[in-house]
């Protein structure tokens, strides 16, 4: 496996680690903490999304314009668009349902302590179903379109795909420490 398809896998364990954090924080019902983390989380995936949106989906698409022909090891242009298809509507789950979650949270930090157990439990039950859907998203990843990398695009191609990924993967929101963004 290619470089920028390593680096996005060790993404994902970096964002599940996150999320880990996150639903430890649930655990001990601290909405301050909560929503450090959440945010946190959803701001981490949605730069990891950007990167593949950006740079790595184009990279394998355009691959097919610049007269690759698929043979059995490779996918189809069909194939590749489906999959791509599948995981951009992935993302978009996610991100509306971070989004959800997140709005939940800030109206917790004001709430009644009464309120607090119900918007929690919407909480963890949003999570849920967000880490159930990314673990089938990540292998559909990893298993498909990163490994597709190698097979599709040329050495010098790989090394600027992984140089615009790591890029992309370093910006980070301004309300995050570089020491936050890169460690938690």
């Amino acid at each position: 496996m290619g470089q920028a398809s390593e680096r996005l896998i060790n993404d994902h364990a970096a964002l599940d680690k996150v999320l880990k954090q996150l639903q430890t924080a649930l655990a001990g019902s601290d909405v301050e903490i909560v929503h450090t983390k959440l945010d946190l989380f959803w701001a981490r995936l949605a730069v990891h999304i950007r990167a593949e949106h950006l740079h790595l989906f184009p990279a394998v698409l355009s691959s097919f314009e610049d007269g690759q022909v698929s043979n059995a090891s490779t996918p189809t242009f069909e194939a590749a668009q489906t999959v791509v298809a599948q995981l951009r509507d992935d993302h978009d789950f996610f991100m509306h349902e971070l989004a959800r979650a997140v709005e939940i949270v800030r109206q917790l930090t004001t709430s009644q302590p009464a309120a607090l157990a119900e918007g929690l439990a919407d909480v963890r039950n949003t999570l849920l179903q967000v880490e159930q859907r990314l673990a089938r998203h990540n292998e559909v990843e990893e298993n498909q379109i990163y490994r597709w990398v190698t097979m599709l695009l040329n050495s010098v191609e790989q090394e600027k795909l992984i140089d615009r990924i790591t890029m992309e993967l370093r910006k980070h929101p301004q309300r995050f420490t570089e020491a936050t963004w890169s460690h938690e």
